[in-house]
């Protein structure tokens, strides 16, 4: 097993202000304006995160349980081109429903929604074929969704990175109501299933399996985020989408861990 000092960085967040487990131990403070070392887990519920950076050509998912923000923090936040012109793709399932509900006015959308399901699939599959910087708007329910973008990630040497929006019920469905549409008790159920098996992994420093790196934001820290961009100066020796090991989360903005990549480990 060799050592690469350079490696790419998977995900940087940027914050304007000093963490107080880096206080604590008497590190000095990261500067606003530059980027900290990652860990696989970064727990900023409760912080106020500018920017999240990813290199150019990985993939992002952004999860949540319906009525989270998903839509409108993708729709503020991301940039749709890279730091080098590259273009940023943007999937929303969202999206695709509003297309079939104008061309198929008044129909109720439990008639029609396996077809919406099938061309935001087909959109994906397309957009994963293309290459490229890619975001998507994401449920969390479906494992087997972030299986497949692992395995497209890793034959490419790119690498897979989640966004989990962490919103209590009771202000997700008031979401729902501002937006005017709402999910079925038992469909948003099982949607708080998926995503608090989710939380509680990652409340616990475990990576996401297939997924370089996990960001964990409340509404508070989504709110605070400015915007999601692509870097293409970080472009290049991807990790394939292998998962650095666990961290506790609240210590992963103070600590100054090494990386690790398909040549080992990096100080």
């Amino acid at each position: 097993m060799g050592w690469a000092r350079n490696p790419r960085p998977l995900a940087t967040a940027v914050e304007d202000r000093r963490p107080a487990a880096v206080a604590a131990r008497g590190l000095p403070a990261v500067r606003a304006t530059a980027p900290e070392p990652t860990a696989p887990v970064r727990d900023l519920r409760g912080r106020n995160p500018r920017r999240l950076r990813y290199p150019a050509g990985d993939l992002l998912v952004v999860s949540g349980i319906p009525g989270s923000g998903k839509s409108t923090l993708l729709a503020r936040t991301v940039r749709l081109r890279d730091s080098a012109g590259g273009p940023v793709r943007l999937l929303d399932s969202q999206h695709a429903r509003e297309r079939w509900e104008r061309l198929l006015p008044g129909l109720p959308y439990p008639l029609y929604r396996p077809v919406v399901r099938l061309a935001h699939f087909l959109g994906l599959r397309r957009a994963l074929a293309a290459g490229g910087s890619l975001v998507l708007h994401d449920c969390g329910r479906l494992p087997w969704v972030r299986r497949w973008l692992a395995r497209a990630a890793h034959r490419e040497g790119r690498a897979l990175h989640l966004v989990l929006l962490d919103v209590p019920a009771e202000v997700a469905l008031e979401g729902q109501l501002s937006r005017g549409r709402q999910v079925s008790a038992h469909a948003f159920a099982r949607h708080r299933v998926a995503v608090d098996r989710l939380l509680a992994g990652l409340g616990r420093g475990k990576p996401v399996e297939g997924c370089a790196t996990a960001v964990l934001l409340d509404r508070r820290a989504a709110g605070a985020v400015e915007e999601i961009v692509f870097d293409a100066g970080a472009a290049g020796g991807g990790t394939g989408g292998v998962p650095a090991p666990p961290v506790t989360p609240r210590e992963t903005a103070a600590r100054v861990p090494g990386i690790r990549t398909r040549r080992g480990w990096t100080a």
